[in-house]
């Protein structure tokens, strides 16, 4: 039988060790070597090293630019991040699939149901295809809801700038959004489908209509999205949403319309501490990558 040092011969190709790639994506995520080595547990001269070597000796391609004591990714550094990710995802797997093949258990998670459809499927999908034996319960209440709550281990919840808790997995840009149908100029007092007078999404848009003078009532209001969505689908309301949550059968208003700009929001992952297990964090994984995508 051939070793993995005849085999990486034979392919002429260097092999690249996990522990490199994990420093990689670290710096990436992270914009500095210093940062980088405190999460790997190396220091700063250490993992420049690496890095030189894997630039130098092994790729032969450069992967960062420096600017101070921030770093960007290449365009060639952005190629390995993606295989970087996908590699480490895999040999997590591997070892959690053969040293614990009988990974069961239950993992409570939270997040806003707005979140569920766009991103959910993505994450649950590969993983349930992983590990078939783990039960996930899911609870989809408001961020506010959620981040009150003791009995989840994960938790997504979005947050508003300058207010960051946990781990930061994407920032979002905030839109209006309305179905084709729906005329702009027919409505005297702009009719708004909101989650509540208390969330922050109806905070910024009435904020952001009065700042601008438009008239607006809050004709709709419901903590359910699904129901709001099929209020604005229907051409009765407009409301406010994150980019990527803008289906098909709804358009995004501008300000040649007379709308506004609206703050971006930022989602979070944050973890109970005292539920903390191989299995919440493998799910962690699969979460981190899906907001990503």
């Amino acid at each position: 039988m051939q070793s993995i040092s005849e085999i990486d011969q034979l392919s002429g190709y260097p092999s690249i060790d996990t522990d490199v790639l994990r420093t990689f994506v670290a710096i990436a995520d992270h914009g500095g070597f210093t940062r980088a080595g405190e999460l790997v547990n190396r220091t700063q001269s250490a993992v420049s090293m690496q890095m030189k070597r894997l630039e130098e000796d092994v790729l032969q391609r450069k992967l960062f630019e420096r600017d101070g004591r921030q770093v960007r990714l290449t365009p060639e550094g952005q190629v390995l991040l993606g295989y970087a990710r996908r590699i480490l995802k895999l040999h997590s797997e591997v070892f959690n699939t053969l040293r614990e093949p009988h990974m069961v258990g239950l993992v409570r998670i939270g997040t806003p149901d707005d979140y569920v459809m766009r991103f959910l499927p993505g994450i649950l999908k590969p993983f349930s295809k992983a590990y078939p034996l783990i039960q996930i319960e899911m609870h989809c209440e408001s961020s506010t809801v959620l981040m009150q709550r003791r009995d989840l281990a994960l938790t997504v919840v979005s947050r508003e700038p300058g207010h960051e808790i946990g781990e930061l997995l994407r920032t979002e840009r905030m839109v209006w959004a309305a179905s084709p149908c729906f005329c702009v100029d027919e409505h005297d007092a702009l009719p708004l489908a909101v989650s509540g007078t208390d969330c922050v999404y109806t905070q910024w848009t009435c904020a952001a209509l009065e700042a601008a003078g438009r008239d607006y009532r809050l004709a709709y209001h419901s903590s359910n999205v699904a129901a709001i969505q099929a209020v604005v689908n229907a051409g009765l309301a407009v409301m406010i949403c994150m980019e990527s949550l803008v289906t098909e059968e709804l358009r995004v208003l501008g300000s040649d319309e007379g709308f506004p700009p609206l703050p971006s929001m930022n989602l979070h992952l944050l973890r109970n501490a005292s539920m903390t297990s191989p299995i919440t964090e493998c799910l962690a994984d699969y979460i981190r990558e899906g907001f990503r995508l």
